[in-house]
């Protein structure tokens, strides 16, 4: 989300990172379970704040995907941030969760892609028409 979006617009304050991982669900329950990921990160010395875990100093949140969402994460852009390699959701992906979301914050993020970032609107309509979220966003985009 709020991270992210850095990548493509103005920076906004943000409290977390949130990490969007693909997880089998359990074959015997259909359950997915994020406590191993938990469970160590506090092997590792890393503690709790809140509903985050402490990783560096940064408040982060795991969320196991599926359909938009792993969509998104499927096709994320490879980037190097500060020597690392690492993945981040393409700007259409964000605007498309943002708008699947829909909170006050999440309808901002989006107004401030549509003036800021570079996207590619054709593969946003695609993505929008594929998660019925063209009604939403036509929405947002009238109110300017």
């Amino acid at each position: 989300g709020g991270i992210a979006a850095i990548f493509y617009t103005e920076p906004v304050f943000t409290m977390d990172l949130d990490i969007f991982v693909k997880i089998k669900p359990d074959s015997k329950n259909k359950i997915v379970l994020l406590t191993p990921i938990y469970d160590y990160l506090q092997s590792k010395g890393y503690s709790w704040i809140g509903e985050h875990i402490g990783i560096e100093g940064m408040p982060v949140q795991f969320f196991a995907v599926s359909g938009l969402e792993e969509e998104a994460v499927e096709n994320s852009k490879e980037i190097i941030y500060e020597g690392i390699k690492t993945k981040v959701i393409k700007a259409e992906y964000l605007i498309a969760i943002a708008l699947k979301v829909g909170r006050g914050k999440d309808i901002e993020r989006i107004k401030r892609f549509i003036e800021q970032a570079d996207i590619d609107k054709t593969e946003l309509s695609k993505i929008l028409k594929r998660h019925n979220l063209n009604a939403k966003f036509n929405r947002i985009e009238n109110q300017g």
